[in-house]
């Protein structure tokens, strides 16, 4: 499957005009502070956080050896495996300390909306379409 995958990936990634790569990279660094803004809007609302940690579990698995000619019919076998798990759980904030930083985002937001600004007219001028 990922051999299907990386290649389609990167044919997408292929696509883009030279502009839209250009603009992209000019908005990279505002796209993650929004990104960090809807995620403590969303605590605010909540009223705590949400911490994803992975924690491993141990499972079964068939380890069965595979039939040889020494050995047609194998005994089945099942061994151990550590499975690592992604969990979600609630997280105490301060909320007052939360919404200092998403002013302060907000504050980040504001000045670097106006630097893209001039990032994308400069990738417009430099790839006009």
């Amino acid at each position: 499957m990922k051999r299907i995958v990386i290649p389609a990936l990167l044919i997408l990634t292929g696509c883009a005009t030279p502009q839209e790569r250009c603009i992209n990279a000019a908005t990279r660094d505002m796209q993650v502070v929004d990104q960090l803004i809807a995620e403590s809007m969303a605590t605010l609302a909540r009223g705590y956080a949400l911490e994803t940690q992975i924690v491993t579990r141990t499972d079964f698995e068939d380890c069965t050896p595979r039939a040889t000619q020494a050995d047609p019919n194998p005994q089945p076998k099942m061994c151990l495996v550590e499975v690592p798990q992604t969990i979600t759980r609630p997280k105490a904030v301060d909320l007052t300390a939360e919404k200092a930083k998403l002013k302060s985002l907000e504050a980040k937001s504001a000045q670097q909306s106006t630097a893209a600004a001039q990032g994308i007219a400069a990738c417009r001028a430099q790839y006009p379409k």
